[in-house]
């Protein structure tokens, strides 16, 4: 049987080098964001590269989740990584229940942060914060913070494998930088942090630059969902041993 494992998570949330990481199990292939194009199409919005991203990509959400629930894999373990806000409300999200859910969260000051410095006025909507807590309150599933995987990868990949039946891979916590053949079309306008490193971090860059002042308001309707979700994530395992 083969574990399929969706990994939901909003932008700017640590999710690429998530995804480098578990594609550098010998047991493991990736999926990068396979749902975007379907989601341009559908909503119009003008992304980076959006012409380059539709013509990547099917657009059919249900030959999309056929795909991704029994489609043909060739290792033990597929990791999907997803962006929450990719599933809009009028899709059939009961088509997914044959995937093992995660969810990734972050400080959403410091999602806004970032974020901001690719596009410059956000909605609650571009950053899935909705969308991830209705995902998580109907699916259920681990949920990991990306404060603790840069604190502490070994222990909190050590927690998340073992919460999804997973053994722990050493090889997830380094790997050669540059592109990868698996990643989306749009990597260069998103993905210049990742591509130059060889492993996680002990903070993101500009994890300490302030937000911007007219951002203030959304962060106040961001923080309910996160502040829902954050109770729920695991403890890295070396805080466990303590």
């Amino acid at each position: 049987m083969t574990l399929r494992v969706a990994m939901w998570s909003g932008p700017r949330n640590l999710s690429t080098a998530l995804m480098r990481s578990f594609e550098h199990r010998a047991d493991c292939t990736v999926v990068d964001e396979p749902l975007y194009a379907a989601y341009l199409a559908a909503t119009g919005l003008d992304h980076p590269g959006r012409d380059k991203v539709i013509a990547s990509q099917s657009t059919d959400w249900g030959a999309l989740v056929r795909e991704l629930t029994a489609g043909p894999v060739p290792t033990p373990v597929q990791y999907q990584k997803h962006m929450t806000h990719h599933v809009l409300p009028d899709l059939d999200q009961g088509a997914l229940t044959g995937l093992r859910h995660a969810f990734l969260v972050r400080d959403p000051e410091r999602v806004l942060t970032s974020y901001a410095k690719v596009r410059e006025e956000p909605t609650l909507e571009d950053l899935g914060l909705p969308q991830q807590l209705a995902l998580f309150e109907r699916f259920g599933g681990p949920v990991v913070d990306a404060a603790d995987v840069l604190r502490d990868p070994r222990g909190t990949l050590t927690a998340l494998c073992a919460a999804l039946g997973l053994a722990f891979d050493e090889a997830m916590l380094s790997w050669p930088a540059g592109p990868r053949e698996t990643d989306g079309v749009w990597a260069p306008h998103w993905y210049a942090g990742v591509e130059a490193s060889t492993g996680f971090a002990t903070s993101s860059p500009g994890g300490h630059d302030p937000l911007p002042e007219r951002l203030a308001p959304l962060l106040e309707r961001c923080r309910p969902f996160y502040d829902a979700l954050a109770p729920h994530r695991l403890r890295p395992a070396t805080d466990q041993e303590s």
